[in-house]
């Protein structure tokens, strides 16, 4: 009941079009606080709250900047491309009384609020390959819409995010440390983690030597941060902007292959359930190659299938370094919770190995429809 008064609070400091009428916890996500807040207005009655973790986005001001020229240059687009129009609905941001993006609070928390998108549906995974195609569709879109983003760089928001070399030899340290004496219970999962070590370097010294391409992405590309349309199911617009910085494709259709394939929770602990889902992968791939392929180079298209594993695995490895020195990073509900997290993610590493194959020639197939098949949204 604090956290919602407090929110009721901060509500009132932004430009609502009437009297706010209630306030209530948003659910989903590891990170962020969000709340669903309703005033008396018949042309925009909600709107979403969120309050930034201050430990893991520390820079507010340069969240913020990203997040207005990602917008503003995704909105522009969406009136010239034939292709944006699923982006004409956008995440719109709603200011201060005083006219700035956010308020921070005297505790020093950071807030900010969007008009709340009627009609639409997030979901915590992909319950379909229809859905898989549309989250696919959306985020190739999104890429291809920041492709031409006038400069300078976006702000790096987390240092080395998705370096996935540097994400191991973290895990590395902490186990040596091991602050909480947990590596004793987790030596399988270390392990596994670790011999990955020889092939997590192969995006990073790509981007390095300019084989991969450096692109404005998404970096958090899962399911959770689609929004589709509750009526036809439809893709609607990409949400959290938080980590929208310079990257690399396969960091984003990496991460869609981890949230997408399988149908089993983050946190399964029946490890017989998580397995990939080849219908989805065949759904996720032709949505995204429908969106993405005219930005695509080559060397991208040989590491989509590799990009999955790779991601899976330093997801993993994030959440057992969590676990090890004491969850402070991804929020838990329970005991072990990050724990059962790496183990789902590894045994899901595992099932992308062993189909790897299989993957890869209906990736080749899809590459090879015709363009007109491959770059016409649904």
């Amino acid at each position: 009941m604090a956290d919602l008064n407090l929110a009721r609070e901060i509500a009132a400091l932004f430009q609502l079009p009437a009297p706010l009428k209630d306030a209530e916890i948003y659910p989903g996500g590891h990170i962020n606080d969000s709340y669903l807040i309703s005033c008396a207005s018949t042309e925009h009655p909600r709107f979403l709250l969120q309050r930034l973790n201050a430990d893991v986005f520390p820079r507010p001001d340069q969240i913020m900047e990203n997040i207005r020229r990602v917008s503003e240059h995704v909105q522009s687009q969406s009136h010239t491309s034939a292709m944006a129009k699923s982006e004409s609905t956008f995440l719109n941001l709603v200011v201060t009384k005083a006219g700035q993006p956010y308020t921070r609070c005297d505790g020093g928390d950071v807030w900010r609020m969007y008009e709340f998108i009627e009609g639409s549906i997030m979901q915590e995974s992909a319950a379909s390959p229809a859905e898989a195609r549309q989250a696919g569709l959306a985020f190739g879109e999104f890429q291809v819409l920041l492709a031409d983003l006038p400069g300078p760089d976006l702000h790096e928001i987390i240092e080395d995010f998705h370096d996935t070399p540097k994400r191991l030899e973290n895990l590395r340290k902490v186990v040596d440390a091991d602050p909480l004496q947990r590596a004793e219970y987790a030596k399988r999962e270390i392990k596994f983690a670790l011999d990955f070590a020889s092939n997590g370097n192969l995006i990073v010294d790509g981007m390095r030597d300019g084989t991969l391409a450096r692109r404005t992405v998404h970096n958090d590309a899962k399911m959770s941060n689609v929004l589709l349309d509750c009526n036809t199911g439809q893709r609607l617009c990409v949400i959290d902007l938080d980590t929208v910085m310079p990257g690399s494709v396969l960091y984003d259709f990496g991460d869609m292959m981890r949230t997408m394939l399988c149908r089993a929770p983050e946190d399964e602990i029946d490890l017989s359930k998580v397995k990939v889902d080849m219908d989805m992968f065949q759904a996720l791939a032709d949505g995204y190659l429908r969106g993405a392929r005219a930005i695509l180079n080559q060397a991208e298209m040989d590491m989509l299938v590799f990009s999955g594993i790779l991601i899976t695995i330093e997801t993993g490895s994030r959440f057992l370094a969590d676990h090890l020195q004491g969850d402070h990073y991804f929020r838990t509900h329970r005991r072990n919770q990050n724990l059962d997290r790496a183990r789902c993610q590894f045994e899901l590493a595992r099932s992308m190995m062993a189909q790897r194959a299989d993957m890869e020639a209906r990736l080749a197939v899809l590459a090879a429809a015709p363009a007109t098949a491959t770059a016409t949204a649904e």
